[in-house]
């Protein structure tokens, strides 16, 4: 009777085990950038915290360099179901869903504050979810700063983008500043950036200044020009298939760990800015330049309306986001 009870008890520690582990799953997490950069640590931070908080139940492995694939090819595999997560940003994310517009406009933001107030308060949760019957949501935002000219000249005025052969992202609203400067936009992958500027296939390119160090580009590129022209979140996606297998419980979890993650990043992205530029000067010599802002805003001021003219959506988008600046 005895070794019977202890098979009994044997057998309901197994099953208790295997329910306790069928649930466990690993997210796959693909990314385009260096696994030194803020960007990754911040979403292993999420990775870790959405493992603490279901006692291992939920796993995110995070997959720096692209090495699944582009930031585009990633979005479509997402919406497909084929791969779980995606750090896209929204720029890129425009081409899927026209909320993300909203968001791009140059000088919609009035400083980083204005910036997370909208981010993650109501407008930033419903663009989040705006995609989801096009295969994906948004997690949550982590900034990468202002989005500024670089080149191997100053560009101090619009006049300074005349002609200039600039690398945007495969964006509209991206192309259609640079051609309002007056530049020349060229869409051109991330990868394979630093050879365009190098061999003269593009004359300057728009990023934070984090662009620099982290991809070199300060090796290629001399000056950098502080118009901040737009303040463009990255994004952190995941396929609206996997999202509906989770458990309720699952999904409060992990949307939990994603904005805690977003908090993290903010305070690391800024330490890791200051950082680059000061790197940037000392072992690259990059000179910095401050310009008129108001002239640069003036020349792209009619992306505003012409973006509020695609739907009435993405207008009152446009108009609840700078009444939260006011």
């Amino acid at each position: 009777m005895k070794k019977m009870s202890a098979i009994g008890a044997l057998a309901g520690a197994i099953a208790m085990l295997m329910a306790g582990t069928a649930y466990a799953k690993t997210l796959k997490l693909n990314h385009n950038n260096p696994d030194d950069h803020p960007l990754h640590k911040s979403m292993e931070f999420m990775g870790d915290r959405v493992e603490e908080l279901t006692d291992g139940e939920i796993k995110i492995r995070v997959y720096a360099n692209a090495q699944l694939g582009t930031q585009r090819e990633s979005m479509e595999l997402v919406q497909n179901g084929q791969l779980d997560m995606a750090k896209s940003n929204a720029s890129e994310l425009e081409a899927f869903e026209d909320s993300y517009s909203a968001l791009n406009l140059p000088y919609i933001f009035k400083d980083e504050d204005h910036l997370f107030d909208v981010l993650l308060g109501e407008i930033g949760d419903e663009v989040l979810m705006a995609s989801r019957d096009k295969g994906f949501i948004g997690l949550t935002y982590y900034t990468e700063g202002a989005r500024s000219f670089y080149a191997n000249k100053p560009v101090k005025t619009p006049a300074d983008l005349n002609g200039m052969k600039v690398r945007v992202q495969p964006s509209p609203s991206a192309i259609r500043m640079v051609e309002l400067l007056g530049g020349n936009p060229t869409p051109i992958s991330w990868g394979e950036l630093y050879s365009a500027l190098q061999q003269g296939v593009v004359d300057g390119a728009e990023n934070n200044p984090t662009a620099l160090t982290s991809a070199r580009h300060g090796e290629v590129s001399k000056h950098f020009s502080f118009d901040e022209h737009t303040m463009i979140p990255s994004i952190v996606v995941i396929s609206t298939k996997v999202w509906d297998e989770l458990s309720e419980e699952q999904q409060k979890a992990l949307k939990q760990a994603a904005t805690e993650s977003a908090q993290f990043h903010r305070e690391q992205w800024n330490k890791a800015s200051e950082a680059s530029i000061e790197q940037a000067k000392k072992e690259l010599n990059v000179e910095f330049h401050e310009v008129d802002k108001a002239a640069f805003a003036e020349a792209v001021a009619p992306m505003h309306e012409e973006t509020a003219a695609k739907s009435e959506k993405v207008s009152d988008l446009i108009d609840r986001i700078k009444a939260a600046g006011e």
